[in-house]
């Protein structure tokens, strides 16, 4: 199964799903793509942990957005492959660990909270836990026609998806207020994950079948 969290299906896909068809028609590769968006994640990172959080917060978002083109454009060009989804991914856990990087930069140097680093390795650590969950979670349910889908698919993997925590930070981040954003991130990654052990233990979902 896959899920598309809620921000990506009511504004991304908006966005990406047009910047695909454009890109359709040119030498532009999926991984290609992906490659920029982890680029583009590096820049925006130098913005805020240098100050301009402003343009830092819009480009959070803007990643986001990019971030959905290249599996738009590996479907329209008929070049999904396993390597490209693998690629995909682990570039998005770089993008994402970069890009907190840049508010607890901008946290230390602009706010003056204490422990400002400590908070932020908490919103890493969240960040990471939550996107592992939300793999296995996928690996075990396959088929299983228990899974979760509609209200309860986001219940389970919408309330942090990475759409989610994006949207958090861009806003956060713009606002100048990035220690709070990283709290808000930390304590709503870990309030997610323990409610999805919750969920599979209450449900048991992809429990394995005993046969008679």
């Amino acid at each position: 199964m896959s899920y598309d969290g809620i921000v990506s299906r009511h504004l991304n896909r908006r966005l990406s799903r047009p910047m695909a068809r454009g890109l359709a028609h040119t030498p532009a590769t999926p991984n290609a793509l992906t490659g920029f968006t982890l680029l583009l994640s590096v820049a925006v990172t130098l913005l805020i942990a240098t100050g301009f959080q402003v343009a830092g917060g819009i480009g959070i978002q803007l990643v986001s957005v990019i971030d959905g083109v290249d599996g738009e454009l590996a479907r329209l060009k008929a070049q999904s492959t396993r390597f490209g989804a693998i690629f995909d991914a682990v570039s998005d856990r770089y993008a994402d660990a970069f890009m907190l990087g840049g508010m607890t930069i901008y946290a230390v140097r602009f706010e003056g909270h204490p422990h400002a680093e400590a908070i932020g390795m908490l919103a890493l650590a969240g960040s990471l836990i939550i996107s592992y969950s939300r793999a296995r979670i996928e690996a075990s349910i396959g088929p299983d026609a228990a899974a979760p889908s509609g209200r309860a698919s986001d219940l389970v993997f919408g309330l942090a998806s990475r759409d989610v925590r994006s949207l958090i930070a861009a806003v956060g981040t713009v606002l100048g207020q990035c220690y709070i954003t990283l709290i808000v991130l930390a304590v709503l990654c870990g309030v997610t994950i323990a409610w999805r052990l919750v969920y599979l233990r209450i449900t048991g979902v992809g429990a394995p079948t005993r046969t008679p």
